[in-house]
């Protein structure tokens, strides 16, 4: 049997999701208390959440003015994915090296994932297999830096995608995964660090329509 998961890790994903899909909306303004209700975890844990999220920029803790959940401007989205680029290759080319068993099984449960978020269109879902996804290469990888630097990047980048994308850029982004996902069951670098330079380039050109609008 698993392990149950520790609170304060459950606090952060119930949290998470709630910005990534706008649950908590963009620029409102929050309380400790009422996200302590929402997630029906203890204070302690939900307090140790809000420090990483506002760590990774998704909130702002204003002392005696509650939490600022962070604004959403269209043309953030392509700095973020400027940044994202480079160590989302090395991330990559890192878990198509060092991939073990485990982590192929991994690889293949997300991307079952993802193919039956989009035949049910379920886009929560598939945002969760993306997650599931970047933590799977991320432990694959070996590289605790690169991970660190990567896993805030890769929450706003679904933060903006679920805003601007969620209705048309479902199957395209599954793809560009997929493809990523085989070239590491390969275990071919040079193949995988394309995919997620491809994958990238998705995203961009997501960006650049959705500023244009």
């Amino acid at each position: 049997m698993e392990a149950p998961e520790p609170a304060t890790a459950r606090a952060y994903r119930l949290l998470e999701r709630m910005i990534v899909t706008l649950e908590l909306a963009p620029g409102s303004v929050a309380t400790e208390g009422a996200l302590v209700e929402r997630v029906g975890l203890g204070r302690t844990p939900v307090r140790e959440a809000i420090q990483r999220l506002a760590w990774e920029g998704l909130l702002e803790v204003r002392p005696r003015a509650g939490l600022a959940i962070a604004p959403l401007h269209v043309a953030d989205w392509r700095r973020v994915l400027e940044v994202r680029r480079g160590v989302e290759a090395i991330l990559a080319r890192s878990a198509a090296r060092f991939a073990t068993d485990a982590s192929a099984a991994q690889f293949n449960e997300s991307a079952l994932a993802m193919q039956k978020a989009v035949v049910t269109g379920n886009v929560v879902a598939y945002l969760e297999a993306d997650k599931a996804l970047d933590e799977a290469i991320a432990a694959a990888a070996d590289n605790p830096f690169a991970a660190r630097l990567a896993a805030p990047l890769q929450t706003h980048s679904r933060r903006f995608w679920f805003r601007y994308q969620a209705d048309t850029g479902l199957a395209g982004a599954a793809e560009g995964h997929l493809a990523m996902i085989r070239a590491m069951l390969d275990g071919d670098e040079e193949r995988a660090a394309r995919a997620s330079a491809e994958l990238m380039d998705l995203l961009a050109a997501n960006a650049e329509a959705a500023s244009r609008v």
